[in-house]
């Protein structure tokens, strides 16, 4: 066990970093840029990047959070080098892949696995909240091919012929002690690894009642955010020759956990605590989970 934390301490990065109240990014409407005819699509929408290529170790290469605005959409498109995923907070959508289109209700989302086509659009009379989550095969490298089809107007299928994500709590089971999260609080694993053809690993689903917590954990194999889909809470975040950092936490905010860092997260507010987690591999399809206990080094290690 001595030799896993030596080899652990000699990977971590030594270099200084941002604040952790300062690494999280936080949705703002307010500065939301307006963008028409994205990938030659109808109308337009309204969003910010909350990460680039930067903000995680491993290969995110964007996390972005806006609105659809009514009759408006994202046109079909392939990436080559990327993989990408539509998700919707609120009304319902039709996402296409392939060609092929359905109507999802939120909060959901779609895959879209790096060289098919894809495309959104919100045919309904109000703006719908939104997010797109863009993973690389090679860090820093973003590819994209237009098809100047706004899908308006596109045949429906009343069963989607592509993989979907749905994030309905209906769906939570109690929680072992995934993401160091044990009952009351609830969790489940939304996207596997097998969905992927890039580093991305999973989508997870996690919801901590009020006063619940995680417990002290960290990866090596996989980086993560955690967007905050609802209520407020705290994390806590450390490094093996660092200290701890406590910041606050609500609803619109995505919180980097990059490789080696022990991470949890509680439930300060008065509702429930809801996340959704996304995960990215340093090398394939790796994942780890490594317990620390409170005021101490990680002990044990197992594959989550």
């Amino acid at each position: 066990m001595k030799k896993l934390f030596l080899t652990v301490c000699l990977v971590l990065p030594l270099a200084a970093r941002e604040p952790l109240a300062d690494r999280i990014a936080h949705a703002d409407p307010a500065k939301y840029r307006n963008n028409k005819a994205v990938h030659a699509g109808p109308g337009a929408l309204d969003y910010m990047a909350l990460f680039d290529f930067h903000s995680l170790d491993t290969n995110l290469f964007f996390l972005h959070r806006g609105v659809i605005e009514a009759k408006s959409g994202i046109g079909a498109h392939f990436h080559n080098n990327c993989e990408e995923m539509f998700v919707i907070f609120d009304g319902e959508a039709q996402f296409t892949i392939d060609g092929r289109t359905s109507v999802l209700k939120a909060p959901a989302g779609a895959v879209c696995r790096a060289g098919h086509s894809h495309a959104i659009y919100n045919a309904g009379d109000k703006p719908v909240q939104w997010m797109n989550i863009n993973i690389s095969m090679i860090k820093g490298a973003y590819d994209a091919f237009n098809l100047n089809d706004g899908r308006v107007g596109a045949q429906i299928d009343p069963i989607p012929v592509f993989m979907t994500m749905h994030l309905d709590r209906e769906t939570l089971r109690p929680a072992a002690n995934a993401h160091g999260a044990k009952p009351p609080a609830q969790y489940r694993r939304a996207l596997d690894p097998s969905v992927f053809l890039t580093n991305w690993s999973y989508v997870d689903h996690l919801l901590l009642p009020t006063g619940s917590t995680t417990s002290p954990h960290m990866h090596m194999e996989v980086a993560e955010f955690y967007y905050v889909m609802a209520g407020q809470g705290s994390v806590t975040v450390s490094q093996m020759r660092g200290g701890s950092e406590t910041a606050a936490i609500k609803a619109g905010d995505a919180i980097p956990i990059q490789l080696g860092d022990i991470h949890s997260f509680a439930n300060t507010g008065s509702e429930p605590l809801e996340f959704m987690i996304v995960g990215v591999s340093r090398d394939g399809h790796k994942i780890d989970t490594i317990d620390v206990p409170a005021g101490g080094m990680g002990r044990g290690g197992r594959g989550n």
